[in-house]
């Protein structure tokens, strides 16, 4: 969100005839960063009309942020119980001899895709939803829940990524890297990378889309 004291001046500015670039050079000289400046000018549409004519903002609703919430709950229930399941079948197909896993392995394998029957089908389900509604009234691409719990998800996924590589270097450095665990480190690689990498290009498109 534009800063209150930069969008009152632009439209000050603007009302005086101030062409934007004056605008952008005055604040910028005034210590202003470019993206305060950025936010306060796109506040305002590029139309031809006798005072700014200032741009829809999205309004942020009780149901907007609870669908926002579900689809990101749901996202990160189906991402874990996914590392889970591998991991498991990861364990029965190269058994440690060290461990007896019993009957809890399976219980384990039970539990996870139950989670991932149910938590997946509901994230493609909102996902599909809120896409729909963010194709038909671009606005919605900027709404402040969609983007902090989106930038949230990145931070979170690299997080993981940044964990799993010091675990593999570490372990690699102690000599005792085995099948087991490159099996288990490339599917948390695996997992986090594409969400990382999924959710990297959606902010991408919305900054593309929003700039139009």
């Amino acid at each position: 969100m534009a800063h209150e004291t930069v969008t009152g001046f632009v439209d000050a500015a603007l009302r005086a005839g101030a062409s934007r670039e004056q605008v952008r050079q005055a604040l910028l000289d005034a210590g202003w960063s470019a993206d305060q400046i950025a936010d306060g000018l796109d506040a305002f549409a590029e139309v031809d009309f006798v005072i700014p004519v200032p741009k829809p903002r999205p309004q942020l609703s009780a149901r907007d942020a609870c669908r926002y919430l579900v689809l990101f709950v749901t996202l990160y229930v189906a991402a874990f119980q996914l590392g889970q399941l591998l991991f498991a079948f990861v364990n029965l197909a190269v058994p440690d001899d060290l461990t007896h896993y019993g009957e809890g392995i399976y219980r384990q394998i039970r539990w996870s895709a139950s989670a991932l029957i149910v938590s997946y089908p509901i994230f493609l389900y909102v996902s599909h939803r809120i896409n729909t509604e963010v194709s038909a009234d671009p606005v919605r691409r900027n709404a402040p829940v969609r983007r902090w719990l989106t930038y949230l998800t990145l931070f979170l996924a690299a997080a993981v990524l940044v964990g799993d590589l010091v675990s593999l270097l570490f372990n690699l450095l102690s000599g005792e890297l085995t099948l087991r665990f490159v099996l288990k480190f490339t599917i948390v690689a695996a997992v986090a990378g594409a969400i990382f990498g999924y959710y990297l290009w959606l902010m991408k498109q919305d900054d593309e889309a929003l700039r139009r």
